[in-house]
């Protein structure tokens, strides 16, 4: 990604290179919780003043954002698969590892969703629409019903799911190449994924051009960025990077990005918000890179504190579970009236979706993961050490 990204230093020492084993990085555990919480804020909020749980004028159009915050997710996926790669893993060992890490959790928390959506709230659905959401291949397929099936939340693990099954091979050929060729594959993939989302809007209808650009293969080169950025520290490259000025910058960008259509024409705004996703992928790699290196060269901030550690292995369920809470809310109590003092509610219902996620993973995901690894066929595990993270 030395195409992609600011000025190259020397290696410094304490960072591994390539050859060396990675060492876990708790800052980008802490990271995830952060990207989970942007989305629940996101559909909490709504899109406008009718829509979400509880709409806060204070959060919005900033909330918004939040959406972007599964593609954090599959650049952060990409980064952090390749980071934890070693070379000689068997395929099906791979595969099985991943089947332990996010199928408990997923079909547990498909069961509330039956009745909050489809039984008690009436959400119109049919059997190979559900199906398809608990095989997580449902963002094939347009034509379901609802257009996010089952746990609506887990379309991202379809698309998780498209690139797991990517990986074993992907890692293989990415090894091969220079990491200049890396850079430039990435960097093309995102303007690739923007020229994509310009020819849907303007050829297709907003449904289709929305389906494509949930489709797995429309998001590989959010994956693809975070595979190159985390072999490119592998292999000995450094970047002058510092994480509050990155914040500053994206907090320059949302408010640039939340105003595009007062502050400029229709053309200039359309084009913003075709780019936003490439440019959200950008600014995530980049963030990750930047807390990564300053983690290894001994500077832990806190992210990396216990609570945020723990919050970030509660992420994984706090997403699976957090819009089936927001509408149990909704169907309940209803929608109030636009009010500031939707920010209460909104962290009482956070703090409520994070106990419900210590309980997960306690409960179903810890017990699981441990479950598939007692249960890994001995023959497998000969050609490796450690596990993907």
């Amino acid at each position: 990604m030395t195409t992609a990204l600011p000025r190259q230093t020397r290696p410094r020492p304490g960072l591994p290179t390539a050859a060396d084993d990675a060492p876990r990085v708790d800052s980008l555990t802490g990271m995830r919780f952060l990207a989970a919480l942007a989305v629940f804020v996101h559909h909490f909020t709504g899109l406008s003043a009718h829509g979400g749980v509880a709409h806060a004028p204070l959060l919005f159009p900033y909330s918004t954002l939040g959406a972007n915050g599964v593609g954090f997710f599959f650049v952060l996926s990409g980064f952090l698969l390749t980071w934890g790669h070693r070379p000689g893993t068997l395929a099906r060992l791979f595969y099985w590892r991943r089947a332990g890490r996010i199928l408990p959790a997923h079909l547990v928390a498909t069961i509330p969703v039956i009745w909050v959506f489809y039984v008690w709230g009436g959400v119109p659905t049919d059997d190979f629409s559900f199906v398809a959401s608990l095989f997580l291949v449902q963002t094939w397929f347009p034509g379901v019903v609802p257009t996010l099936p089952g746990n609506g939340v887990a379309w991202t693990l379809s698309v998780e799911a498209f690139f797991y099954l990517l990986f074993p091979f992907a890692i293989r050929g990415a090894l091969r190449l220079r990491t200049r060729t890396l850079g430039l594959l990435a960097g093309g993939g995102l303007i690739a994924m923007w020229l994509v989302k310009w020819w849907t809007v303007v050829h297709l209808s907003p449904f289709a051009s929305e389906w494509v650009m949930r489709n797995p293969v429309s998001r590989l080169p959010e994956f693809g960025v975070g595979m190159a950025c985390a072999l490119a520290l592998r292999r000995g490259h450094r970047f002058r990077l510092n994480p509050p000025v990155l914040l500053a910058c994206l907090a320059g960008y949302a408010v640039v990005y939340c105003h595009r259509a007062t502050w400029f024409g229709p053309d200039l705004a359309g084009h913003l918000a075709w780019t936003l996703r490439p440019f959200a992928a950008v600014f995530s790699v980049l963030f990750v890179v930047a807390c990564v290196q300053r983690e290894l060269a001994g500077h832990r901030g806190w992210l990396c504190s216990r609570p945020m550690v723990l919050f970030g292995l509660w992420s994984y369920a706090f997403y699976l579970l957090h819009q089936t809470v927001n509408r149990l809310i909704l169907d309940t109590w209803g929608r109030p009236q636009p009010d500031n003092s939707a920010i209460f509610t909104l962290l009482g219902v956070a703090l409520t979706v994070v106990a419900l996620s210590w309980a997960m993973f306690t409960y179903i995901e810890e017990p699981a993961r441990k479950w598939c690894a007692r249960r890994t066929p001995p023959r497998w595990r000969h050609c490796v050490g450690t596990p993907e993270k």
